[in-house]
């Protein structure tokens, strides 16, 4: 169960894929237009209701880019993310009862574990950030580098207890009509911490080691690369990759921006500035570019593009991050909101990336100057080809399905 934009979706079609291969059966709960991620993986699928692309262009999600802090935009997130939760309850609760064991996206973790304690069924924690509070950063969804290891934690608490907020009322419902002793947010979150509850996180050790602080059972696996059913990348794109030096990939994804028109403008001229082509993806932010050294694409899958890059330029989610450290390129993060930012400045610590360039002050400038760091300076592909070399070699799935064989 997931709920979310792309990001908070696809790793999870491969990791049900990989339990699949394994002999499960397993179903993929998410919202609707996210339903063709599965097609051909095995993985079969239940609908959410909410529409998270029309949520975030609606006048409520285009105040997100109003916040002049991460803070702030996790404040507005939880209170859209509030205001939603009751119109998925039901489809969630029908996917539950219909399940042998949940595995829950950190956004659903709440309610769904408070489900599998109604339904008297396991469930475990399938994170793809590190969302348990640790002295060694600040929550990745703040946008704070550190605050320093006491504050670091507090806020690491705060912010698990504001999505544990979101899901209030619905909790009280389901505790009653489960008959499970009452229990606010405080009370639920440290039941299921005294518990040792199950966390797996989806990302790789090498480029977010386990924090010495986090308690037993939240392990850190290696990531789960997205399902991709084709093999082969469309014919006009494979030409324009043959016409010419490898370009630079450009794509913000599941991310909105406030002015598309003048974004795309500033994108197109800032490769042109660094001399290099472009594959511009046109995302929710409806980017684009045109001319001869410019090709504007769909949903492609990241696993056939990327490799054929100079360098990838993108949002820094977490699943596009792992997906161009997977392909051994250099990255140029344009961190939007949330916990681009972490993913962003990871980047940039493990010397696949030489700046990030925020969308908050975002100028073709700042774009040439870092295109031309990372695609001219091999020392940052050197070291994209050696970590993705070790990602490589990472099993993420393994154990999960290990903890998912273990019930049986």
């Amino acid at each position: 169960m997931t709920a979310g934009s792309r990001g908070d979706v696809a790793p999870y079609t491969g990791l049900g894929h990989g339990l699949v291969r394994a002999g499960h059966e397993v179903t993929l709960v998410t919202h609707a237009r996210f339903e063709s991620l599965v097609a051909g993986s095995g993985v079969a699928f239940r609908s959410l209701p909410v529409d998270p692309r029309a949520e975030l262009e609606s006048e409520r999600g285009r105040e997100l880019h109003r916040s002049t802090t991460g803070a702030g935009k996790l404040l507005r997130a939880v209170r859209m993310a509030r205001s939603l939760v009751g119109g998925m309850s039901h489809d969630l609760e029908v996917a539950a009862r219909a399940s042998d064991v949940l595995l829950l996206a950190g956004t659903l973790a709440p309610f769904g574990h408070t489900l599998a304690q109604g339904l008297s069924i396991p469930s475990f924690g399938v994170n793809l950030q590190p969302l348990a509070p640790t002295r060694e950063f600040a929550p990745p969804m703040t946008g704070v580098r550190s605050w320093g290891p006491v504050l670091n934690r507090a806020a690491g608490h705060a912010v698990n207890l504001s999505v544990e907020w979101i899901f209030t009322e619905e909790m009280r419902r389901l505790r009653a009509a489960y008959g499970l002793p009452r229990a606010g947010p405080v009370a639920a979150r440290r039941a299921r911490e005294r518990r040792a509850w199950p966390v797996f996180h989806g990302y790789s050790p090498r480029v977010v080691p386990r924090p010495g602080d986090w308690r037993a059972g939240l392990d850190v696996t290696g990531y789960w690369w997205s399902y991709d059913r084709e093999d082969r990348l469309p014919s006009p794109l494979l030409d324009f990759l043959d016409a010419g030096p490898p370009p630079v990939f450009v794509g913000l994804g599941s991310a909105t921006v406030p002015d598309p028109e003048r974004m795309s403008a500033e994108i197109v001229r800032a490769l042109r500035a660094a001399g290099l082509r472009g594959v511009i993806q046109r995302g929710w932010g409806e980017l684009r570019g045109e001319g001869d050294d410019m090709f504007t694409v769909g949903e492609v899958p990241h696993s056939l593009l990327f490799p054929r890059m100079a360098a990838v330029v993108h949002h820094a989610g977490a699943g596009t991050t792992g997906a161009g450290l997977r392909a051994g390129v250099p990255a140029v993060p344009v961190p939007v909101q949330f916990d681009e930012a972490f993913w962003a400045a990871r980047l940039v610590a493990l010397g696949v990336s030489p700046a990030a360039v925020p969308l908050r002050g975002f100028t073709a400038t700042e774009l040439t100057a870092a295109l031309r760091r990372a695609t001219g300076d091999p020392s940052y592909g050197h070291r994209a080809r050696a970590l993705a070399e070790e990602l490589r070699a990472e099993d993420g799935v393994a154990p999960v399905l290990t903890a998912v064989n273990e019930l049986s």
